[in-house]
C-alpha cells in the first residue's frame, strides 16, 4: 500500500537525519507526495533581531519536501528551492508545514511547502523541485 511504503521511507529517513531531529520536527503526516510537519521555535534558533533566522523555516520545509518527494518509494533529492518569508517568526511559535506536489514526471517532481505559525498564519512559502533518480528505496 502507499500509505505504508511512505511511512517506512519517511521512518528510514527521519532516523538518519541530525538535523530534522534537532529541529524538533514532529510528523504529523506523510503519504505519497504529501507531508505535514511540525516544530516548535526555540531561543537557540533565534537570530540577532530576536525572531526565528532564515534558515529554520528554510529547513522545516526543505524536510516537508524530501519527506514528500521520497515517499513515494524512489530516491529524490532537490535540485532547485526557494523560500518567501512573509512574517516574522518569533520564540515559542508553532510552526506547521505543508507540502503540496504540484507535478511529478518519472524524473522530476514540484512541491510546494506553506508554512504557517499557530494562528495559522502563513509565514513562509517555499517552492522545490527534486530529481528521482529511479532507485527504489526497498525492493
Amino acid at each position: 500500500m502507499p500509505s505504508e511504503i511512505a511511512k517506512r521511507v519517511v521512518d528510514a529517513m527521519y532516523c538518519k537525519d541530525p538535523m530534522s531531529q534537532w529541529l524538533g520536527i514532529e510528523r504529523m503526516h506523510e503519504a505519497p507526495g504529501e507531508c505535514i510537519l511540525q516544530m516548535k521555535v526555540r531561543e537557540e534558533m533565534l537570530n540577532g533581531f530576536g525572531i526565528a533566522h532564515g534558515g529554520i523555516c528554510f529547513s522545516l520545509a526543505d524536510s516537508a519536501l524530501a519527506f514528500a518527494s521520497n515517499a513515494h518509494g524512489q530516491h529524490a533529492v532537490s535540485i532547485e528551492t526557494s523560500i518567501s518569508h512573509l512574517k516574522p517568526v518569533k520564540l515559542n511559535d508553532v510552526l506547521m508545514a505543508t507540502t503540496k506536489e504540484l507535478n511529478i514526471t518519472a524524473r522530476t517532481g514540484l512541491y510546494e511547502v506553506r508554512v504557517t505559525n499557530q494562528h495559522e498564519e502563513l509565514v513562509a512559502y517555499f517552492k522545490g523541485t527534486v530529481y528521482r533518480n529511479g532507485k527504489a528505496w526497498f525492493e
